[in-house]
C-alpha cells in the first residue's frame, strides 16, 4: 500500500506533538537516579486512552502505568514514550515485557536510553516481536528535558550547573559581605525551582560561615525530594553550628582535615590545593547524583571554573550596581584574556525587575 508524502508529514507531525504532550508530563516529576520519562498510550483509532509519567526510584514506570491505565484499549494501538522502553530486570520488571503482553501494534520513541543495561536492546527486542517502531521523534527536546540524566550515564558524573547572582556591574556581594538580597522576589522563587530539579547542592566552606544557608527548596508548591547539601571543606575547621547540618549533609574534605562533630557522612578527597573537586564528582556520580547544582562563593566558582567542571552556567543579574568593588562572583586572577572561557549563551530571561542568563561551555569537559 503506497502513501503520500503529505500523509507522512502529518504523521510526523502528530508523533512531534505526542512527543510534546508526553515529555510535559515529565515536568513536575524527581525520579533520579532513574530518567524522567512520559508515557502516553492510543488505542487503534488514535484517541488518546492513557497519559503517565515515571515518579521514582522503585515506582512503575510510565509505560506500565500508562498501560495498566489503558488496559484492553492498547491492544493493537500505539503507545508514545519519551525514552526507549528498558529491557531488564531492576527494581521493576522490564518495561518490554509489558508491552509486548498489551498487543501494542507501534512504539514510537524520543530517543535511545543511553543506559548500558538498555542501550538499544529495548528497541531490538520490540522489532523481533513483530512491534513496529519509530525512534528519534524529537530527541533533542527529550534530551533537553532530563540533560542531567543523559549527562550522567555518558560520562559518570553528575551534571554541574553553576548558579551565581550579581549586581549588573558583577559584584556577588558588598565589602561588607551583605548581600540579600541582590535580586527581586521573581529571581528567588525561580532560583528555587532551578534548586527543585537538582539532586544536590554544592556549597563550600566560606559559603557556610558567610551566609549559614539551609539550601532546600522553599516554595509554597512544592512537593518533591529536597536536594541534599555537598559541602567543599578546606584546611580551615568548619563551624561547630550550622542551620545546614540538620540536613544530612555530605561533606568533602582534604587530608587532615576534620569534621564537625554530628556530621558523619563525610569523605575524605585530597588534592594539591585542598578537596580534589573531580574525584569529588566521580563520588557524587556513583553515588547515583544526577544533577548537582553548585551556589558557593567566589572561591569555589573560581575552582570550578579555572578546572572546567561546570558543565551549565545560570547567572542573575540583579536589578542594581554596586559601583564599586565588593565581593567578585568568582575569586582568583583573570590574568589574560586568553584565560576566558567561551560559552554559549542559550537563554536570556526577564524576572520582574532582574534577568537569568543560561550559557553552557564551548569547550567540553
Amino acid at each position: 500500500m503506497s502513501r503520500r508524502v503529505d500523509d507522512n508529514r502529518s504523521e510526523t507531525r502528530r508523533a512531534e506533538e505526542l512527543m510534546l504532550r508526553a515529555v510535559g508530563l515529565t515536568g513536575d516529576t524527581y525520579p533520579h537516579p532513574n530518567p524522567r520519562v512520559g508515557a502516553i498510550v492510543l488505542s487503534p483509532d488514535g484517541t488518546v486512552v492513557a497519559e503517565r509519567a515515571h515518579a521514582g526510584p522503585g515506582q512503575p514506570h510510565a509505560e506500565v502505568l500508562a498501560l495498566t491505565d489503558a488496559g484492553g484499549r492498547a491492544g493493537g494501538g500505539t503507545l508514545v514514550v519519551t525514552l526507549e522502553p528498558c529491557s531488564h530486570h531492576g527494581r521493576t520488571p522490564p518495561c518490554v515485557d509489558a508491552i509486548l503482553n498489551a498487543n501494542v501494534a507501534t512504539v514510537i520513541i524520543g530517543v535511545e536510553d543511553p543506559d548500558l543495561r538498555v542501550s538499544g536492546s529495548g528497541v531490538s527486542q520490540l522489532r523481533e516481536a513483530g512491534i513496529t517502531v519509530v525512534e528519534g521523534v524529537l530527541p533533542e527536546v527529550v534530551r533537553r528535558a532530563d540533560a542531567g540524566y543523559f549527562h550522567h550515564r555518558t560520562t559518570g558524573l553528575p551534571r554541574l550547573t553553576l548558579k551565581m547572582a550579581t549586581t549588573i556591574d558583577g559584584q556577588a556581594a558588598a565589602a561588607d559581605r551583605t548581600s540579600q538580597w541582590i535580586t527581586g522576589e521573581e529571581a528567588r522563587a525561580d532560583a528555587h525551582r532551578l534548586r527543585a530539579r537538582c539532586d544536590a547542592v554544592l556549597i563550600g566552606a566560606g559559603t557556610v560561615r558567610a551566609d549559614n544557608p539551609r539550601l532546600d527548596v522553599r516554595i509554597d508548591s512544592y512537593t518533591g525530594p529536597q536536594p541534599r547539601p555537598v559541602i567543599v571543606g578546606g584546611s580551615r575547621p568548619l563551624p561547630v553550628a550550622a542551620t545546614v547540618y540538620d540536613r544530612d549533609p555530605l561533606l568533602f574534605l582534604p587530608d587532615g582535615a576534620k569534621p564537625p562533630d554530628g556530621i558523619s557522612d563525610v569523605i575524605v578527597a585530597p588534592g594539591p590545593d585542598g578537596v580534589d573537586l573531580t574525584t569529588m564528582l566521580k563520588h557524587l556520580g556513583a553515588m547515583g547524583f544526577v544533577d548537582v547544582l553548585a551556589e558557593g562563593g567566589p572561591t569555589l566558582a573560581g575552582s570550578l571554573l579555572r578546572q572546567r567542571l561546570v558543565d551549565e552556567f545560570v547567572l542573575y543579574l540583579g536589578a542594581k550596581l554596586g559601583a564599586g568593588v565588593g565581593v567578585p562572583a568568582v575569586g582568583g586572577v583573570f590574568e589574560t584574556i586568553d584565560a576566558a572561557l567561551d560559552v554559549q549563551i542559550t537563554a536570556i530571561t526577564t524576572l520582574g525587575s532582574d534577568i537569568r542568563i543560561d550559557a553552557t561551555p564551548l569547550e567540553a569537559r
